[in-house]
């Protein structure tokens, strides 16, 4: 039995429609949906995984947050980049992802993350 395609191979593979902020051969950025701050982004990596401990190459770990970078700097001068990995941590699709969080005026409203 197959799994079913998660909704990110859904919209990489353009069967669900979403608002593309940037895209290469590797990875896709689109808006969130349901945004939770100002500037909400996710950064996907094409090739999937479930969660990002799944993620085991140096390489490959490196430019997944250097293309989360490179995306946030194109929309934002300050910005938050946050993963949730599984649902004890906060993940809801179970396809690796990075949030970009930016865009409020005096800083996030809440608390959750800062240092």
């Amino acid at each position: 039995m197959t799994a079913q395609p998660t909704l990110f191979e859904r919209i990489i593979a353009r069967e669900i429609p979403s608002d593309i902020v940037y895209e290469d051969e590797h990875y896709i950025a689109i808006r969130d949906i349901a945004p939770k701050a100002p500037i909400h982004l996710l950064v996907i990596p094409k090739r999937v995984s479930a969660r990002i401990d799944e993620i085991t190459d140096a390489q490959e770990m490196g430019e997944l947050w250097l293309t989360a970078v490179k995306v946030a700097r194109q929309h934002a001068a300050d910005y938050r980049l946050l993963v949730n990995a599984g649902k004890g941590g906060g993940q809801v699709v179970f396809h690796t992802h990075i949030h970009i969080m930016a865009g409020w005026e005096h800083g996030p409203d809440n608390d959750t993350g800062s240092a």
